[in-house]
């Protein structure tokens, strides 16, 4: 499947599988061509084409592509700089997620399935305007070295992966946990915490024994 193709059934997929509203939320790939694939600004996710994908440098340069670029182009281009390990990004705005994004809290990782696929806590980028240059740069700090997942504080929830089918895996699992860690706060409970040695342990298992070889 080509960049342009798995962006417009990865939009649908947004859409559809509750992780935004409307025209919300953006996504993008890193081609092996090393050009930034990303969604158009503001348009329908379940009527767009591969003619409406916007085709993007690094550095910014439009190169294919006849549509404006998401605004968040700047947040994705932030991260691919940062981070040679991404290749994949969802920019989501999902319920349980966006609200501690609206506390400005981290999500700390309190289940397996987080420990294992958000690779560290989500911690919650302090707020700046969509699409500036301080929003992209906050992004990618809070996401640093380790993180496939961090909250956009007020905004949503930025997602990574090695390709668009593990950014998708994250996106399932941090609203997961916030939904979980929502439940347990609402019930004036407290999780027990998973200990950094147990973490790492289920890190390194997913890495380089889970699943067939």
């Amino acid at each position: 499947m080509n960049e342009k193709t798995l962006l417009i059934e990865s939009g649908k997929k947004l859409l559809h599988e509750g992780f935004t509203v409307e025209t919300w939320g953006n996504i993008s790939v890193r081609g092996e061509d090393g050009l930034v694939y990303i969604t158009p600004s503001g348009m329908d996710y379940d009527t767009c084409t591969e003619d409406d994908v916007v085709v993007m440098t690094l550095d910014g340069t439009v190169v294919g592509g006849h549509r404006v670029p998401s605004i968040e182009n700047g947040l994705h281009r932030a991260v691919y700089a940062a981070r040679p390990d991404v290749n994949a990004i969802v920019h989501t705005h999902p319920i349980f997620s966006t609200v501690f994004s609206a506390m400005g809290e981290n999500i700390p990782l309190i289940i397996d399935e987080a420990a294992q696929a958000l690779g560290d806590e989500v911690r919650t980028a302090p707020y700046a305007l969509p699409g500036t240059d301080e929003l992209a740069q906050n992004c990618a700090a809070a996401l640093g070295e380790k993180a496939n997942a961090c909250l956009l504080q007020s905004h949503g929830a930025v997602c990574v992966g090695r390709d668009m089918k593990s950014a998708f895996k994250t996106a399932r699992v941090l609203e997961m946990t916030a939904e979980i860690y929502y439940r347990i706060r609402s019930v004036g409970g407290k999780f027990i915490p998973i200990s950094p040695e147990n973490i790492a342990a289920m890190q390194d298992f997913v890495a380089h024994r889970y699943g067939q070889r």
